[in-house]
Order: structure tokens, then C-alpha cells, then sequence
């Protein structure tokens, strides 16, 4: 049986916007049609962790950004000052969509969208106070901005919002540990301007590979069959001059039928004589 709230009750937290219930925030709309609220597990581990998660309502058609967003657009930012009891909080982002829907390339999140949150804590009594930025396109693009205050720890787990915040945090890439690497050696060919990444398992789905380096630049645009068979190029899209890639380090992501996994490598030299 649903559980009944008093209505003076119900009035009173109506009155406050983002106020506290149990793991999770009220909603805010921060846009026509976008709204935001924070959630949580509502527990901290023995280790001193906990998860919360910045959970976006939106149309299947809007969009908000990976941590490298792509050629527009701009990732979801944190601030936590005036927070009592966190020492540290990270978005842990989930596998994007490689979207070319408007001519140009960006990593994105469609739709009702759950980002997690990594938080450590010092404190288990203490209150996260989270500020969130975030660009929001659809026909147009916006910035998005709204603040939460949420316990660290509540009274008793959220389960509900504790499951949510796990299954959004299951996309997100983590390091292949499954025996034979899927891909091999990663090498730029300064002719074509684009990486050339060998893919030593047929059967991964290429389509999902995205090359990050360390800072973020170049940025690679969508993977590309090459006519030699093993090879995925990943062409760069800005135009730059001088590019040095030899000796860079490089982030790999993909899909498998496992799920979202990441590789790192090194870029082993430049093929401008090949």
C-alpha cells in the first residue's frame, strides 16, 4: 500500500526547492523540457566510498557530453565547495554515442541520462554540496546549471537509487582483463593524417572505438575500414600543424558483448615513409 505523506508535510517540502529526501534531490528544470536531481546510495563503504549519481530527464533527442565532447558542446562539471565530510568526487562516465547527426562529431548522451558519481569521504555525517554545469543541446545548445544538497550517508541504503547508479556506472569502460587484447599496435600515418589501430578480434564492434589522448587533442573523428583488413583508422579531424603524435599515450574505447573496456597504448611511430 503506497505510503501516505501529510499534507503539511508535502506542503513544506514543496516549499524547498532540491530539498532532501532520503537519496535523492527534487527535481529542478534547468531548461525547457531538462530537469536535474542528484541521487544517491545513501551508504558509505568501510573503505571510506560512495556513489552518487547526476541524473538528467530529457527528450530522446537532446543531448548532453562526454568528458572529451567532440568538435561542440562541453562535459558535465562538479563543484563541491562547501561540502562537509568529501574529500574528493569524480564523474565515472559511461561508453557515449558517436553522434554525426548535425555534420559534426560528438560524443554524447541521449535522452534520460544517469552520469556517476565516484565520492570519497572523510566524514560519513557530513553533506555533499554538488554544483553542477552542464552543456544541453537539442535544436539549440545551453548551459545548464543547478545545485543540490544530499547527505553523505542517510539513515538507510537507497536501494532503488543505489541499483540505478551501479547499472549506469556498469557502461562505463574499465580495463580489459579478459586474456587476448582485441586490438594491437596503434601508429600514425602522417600521409592519411589519421591513426592507424590494429584490431586482432574480429568480432569487436569498431564502430564504438574512440581514441582520447591524455589532453584531450587532437580530436579523432568516427572509425574508418581500412583496405588493409586489420586496421581501424581514425582520421584527425582539427587542423593542425606540426602534429607530434610518436611516443604519445592514447586511450582506446570500445564496446563488446561484455560491455564498454578501455586499452591504453602507445603511439609507436610516424608511417610518413610508408
Amino acid at each position: 500500500m503506497p505510503m501516505r505523506i501529510p499534507i503539511l508535510a508535502l506542503a513544506a517540502a514543496l516549499l524547498l526547492p532540491a530539498a532532501i529526501q532520503a537519496g535523492e534531490t527534487l527535481w529542478q528544470e534547468v531548461v525547457p523540457g531538462v530537469q536535474l536531481r542528484l541521487v544517491s546510495t545513501g551508504e558509505v563503504k568501510p573503505d571510506g566510498t560512495t556513489l552518487f549519481g547526476l541524473e538528467i530527464k530529457m527528450p530522446p533527442t537532446t543531448k548532453t557530453y562526454w568528458h572529451v565532447p567532440g568538435e561542440t558542446g562541453f562535459p558535465a562539471e562538479l563543484d563541491l565547495a562547501g561540502s562537509k565530510g568529501v574529500a574528493s568526487a569524480e564523474i565515472v562516465w559511461p561508453h557515449p554515442a558517436i553522434d554525426v547527426s548535425t555534420g559534426y562529431l560528438d560524443y554524447a548522451y541521449f535522452g534520460d541520462t544517469l552520469l556517476p558519481i565516484a565520492v570519497k569521504v572523510d566524514d560519513a555525517s557530513g553533506v555533499a554540496k554538488v554544483s553542477a554545469l552542464l552543456g544541453i543541446c537539442s535544436d539549440i545548445c545551453l548551459p545548464a546549471q543547478a545545485s543540490f544538497t544530499l547527505p553523505v550517508r542517510d539513515a538507510g541504503p537507497d536501494r532503488p537509487n543505489g541499483l540505478r547508479i551501479r547499472q549506469a556506472l556498469a557502461e562505463a569502460p574499465i580495463p580489459w582483463a579478459g586474456g587476448a587484447e582485441p586490438l594491437g599496435k596503434v601508429e600514425y600515418l602522417e600521409a592519411k593524417k589519421a591513426l592507424a589501430v590494429e584490431v586482432t578480434d574480429p568480432s569487436l564492434d569498431v564502430s564504438s572505438l574512440i581514441a582520447v589522448t591524455d589532453s584531450g587533442e587532437p580530436l579523432f573523428g568516427m572509425p574508418q575500414k581500412s583496405p588493409q583488413g586489420d586496421l581501424v583508422l581514425l582520421p584527425i579531424l582539427a587542423k593542425t600543424k606540426n602534429i607530434e603524435l610518436k611516443g604519445r599515450n592514447i586511450q582506446l574505447t570500445f564496446m563488446t558483448g561484455m560491455g564498454a573496456f578501455e586499452l591504453r597504448r602507445t603511439i609507436e611511430s610516424d608511417l610518413a615513409s610508408k
